[in-house]
């Protein structure tokens, strides 16, 4: 698997945790209901079927890998659908992530 895919794949994964934790978050602190709240359930679901889909066979390697994406996705996130401003410590911290997430997955390894 190509880096390019693997990278898609954890934009997949980031939209369906982030998006599945922002319904429940909707369904519970906005009162929206059980409906938003089932939704956040099954796209929570999604994002750990997604995750199983990355070539590494390490689930912590992914799952570390993962948690950078994850932070600069939820700032991208609250930007979108939010309106959020982040400053820029928040984009060096992202980006500092996404780099680790490069280390991580990336660097060539011998066999």
């Amino acid at each position: 698997m190509t880096p390019v895919k693997s990278i898609l794949l954890f934009v997949v994964a980031a939209l369906a945790e982030i998006g599945g934790a922002w319904l429940i978050w909707q369904g519970v602190r906005e009162h929206r209901g059980l409906l938003w709240i089932g939704a956040g359930v099954v796209a929570l679901g999604l994002y750990g079927f997604v995750a199983t889909l990355q070539p590494d066979a390490h689930f912590g390697r992914i799952l570390a890998a993962y948690g950078g994406v994850f932070v600069a996705g939820s700032l991208a996130w609250g930007m979108v659908v939010d309106k959020f401003r982040p400053d820029r410590w928040d984009l060096i911290g992202a980006a500092i992530c996404l780099v680790g997430v490069a280390v991580i997955m990336y660097a060539p390894r011998s066999a």
